[in-house]
């Protein structure tokens, strides 16, 4: 009984820190949004901050949901993984055997599309440059995957780099994965994700929602809001220019993108990721296991979720996503079974996703907290591969990235050479290289943009 009680007590702790962290963050109007927690699938902490919806007031709750972006990632690799365990497909056949359309592009892999190693170029670049023209800037044409396909089968735009010689995040990849699901099941990407995955899972509230190309009227909806600067006040994205044809135009293209769903139905698609109900033993091992290049270098990166094997929480599988007006993000503590779930329709610069403070405080992880010597050695000017000249301040026992006179981002430490921008998203991290106990360089990295830029340090 005395276990027991002792047991109780620190649960109570735990999710009164959890409390206190999101009740601080959203007084700051640092997180609007909502929020669920669980260890071995039992919820610890969920609570609902700010409104679903400005002009009427309506209040966040549970159900409430929510565009997922990047996080519906996760998703489109599932169901391709579905595909391959019905024999309808292997990971090592050729996109251009699937879709022949894209049969110039001759060893790209359906693996290369699912851990960002094909080297295809950014869609959204590409659909921007050669086909935004009157028509679309008058807002009546919605591009959809099969827009994506004729595009890149007329101009046929060049690789990156060649098929597993090098990663870069790519949302490319995963909107033909889904016209890929399309052509082999036979049903649209929505249909296939419902029957085959949402379905069983009873994820109810789980749906691919294209806004704007096929407007529905959805109850206990989140709609997401972007920080106008010069009306100083939240809006939809449509309302403010600039973003306004950017997310009406790209509105049709799934895949990379566009599954919405809650915080409760996402706990349920946690518990399937324990199991063989949709997927065999053998499939949920490949998804949770980065990817190696042609050079032997591990990717951090599975089929939809980045892979972390760390030190001190054991495997970790997360994924955010960002789309204007929402940021998301899972987390998956593989090995110790927690999981955090964070749903946001406010996209501001002030918003956080402060998933290190929630491990802390799981895991009852103190702060790391430096000597103001060390962190002057860090502190300091760097000079770029370009020739810029990059600072890192330190000030009042901490060190910042001045991004103009007026804005810096803290950075926080993950551990003594690592450090994270906070409540950035994608997540901006920089390592600090040393050679005899002086720092040389750091390298700043953006895995989920793939983004990688060395800066040397100017003594």
């Amino acid at each position: 009984m005395l276990l027991v009680l002792i047991a109780n007590d620190l649960l109570a702790q735990k999710t009164q820190k959890i409390d206190s962290l999101f009740q601080k963050l959203s007084s700051n109007k640092e997180f609007n949004g909502n929020v669920l927690i669980a260890e071995k699938g039992k919820v610890i902490y969920k609570n609902s901050f700010g409104l679903a919806n400005e002009t009427n007031k309506e209040k966040l709750n549970e159900n409430s949901i929510f565009e997922l972006a990047s996080v519906s990632k996760q998703f489109t690799a599932f169901a391709i993984v579905i595909l391959k365990e019905k024999g309808k497909l292997k990971y090592e056949d050729k996109i251009g055997d699937i879709l022949p359309q894209l049969s110039f592009y001759k060893n790209i892999t359906v693996r290369n599309l699912l851990n960002h190693t094909s080297g295809l170029p950014d869609y959204m670049k590409i659909l921007d440059s050669l086909l935004i023209d009157k028509t679309w800037d008058n807002k009546t044409k919605i591009a959809t995957n099969k827009d994506i396909l004729d595009v890149f089968e007329k101009h046929k735009p060049s690789l990156l780099f060649e098929p597993n010689e090098n990663w870069e995040y790519s949302n490319t990849g995963y909107a033909i994965l889904a016209s890929i699901i399309e052509k082999i099941s036979g049903k649209s990407f929505a249909e296939f994700l419902k029957t085959e995955i949402f379905k069983p899972l009873k994820m109810n509230k789980t749906f691919v929602y294209t806004r704007r190309l096929k407007p529905q009227n959805i109850k206990n909806y989140a709609f997401g809001y972007v920080y106008s600067d010069s009306l100083k006040t939240n809006q939809l994205p449509d309302q403010i220019k600039g973003l306004d044809l950017y997310v009406y135009t790209l509105d049709g293209i799934v895949g990379d993108g566009t599954v919405n769903s809650t915080i409760n139905d996402l706990l349920k698609w946690d518990r399937n990721l324990y199991t063989n109900q949709l997927v065999s033993k053998n499939g949920i091992a490949e998804i949770f296991t980065d990817a190696t290049l042609n050079n032997g270098t591990k990717t951090e990166y599975g089929f939809g979720w980045m892979i972390d094997n760390n030190e001190t929480f054991g495997k970790i599988a997360n994924h955010s996503g960002s789309w204007p007006g929402y940021i998301s993000f899972i987390e998956r503590h593989v090995n110790n079974d927690k999981t955090i779930i964070l749903l946001q329709n406010n996209d501001t610069k002030n918003t956080k996703i402060p998933s290190k403070q929630i491990r802390d405080i799981l895991y009852d992880i103190k702060p790391l907290i430096f000597s103001e010597q060390y962190l002057k050695m860090i502190s300091g000017d760097y000079k770029t591969e370009k020739g810029t000249i990059k600072k890192i301040l330190h000030e009042n026992g901490k060190l910042y990235i001045p991004m103009s006179e007026e804005e810096k981002f803290e950075l926080e430490p993950i551990n003594k050479t690592l450090f994270r921008i906070i409540g950035f998203s994608p997540e901006v991290r920089y390592e600090f290289i040393f050679e005899n106990e002086k720092v040389t360089k750091y390298i700043v990295t953006q895995p989920e943009q793939g983004v990688k830029n060395e800066a040397m340090k100017i003594e």
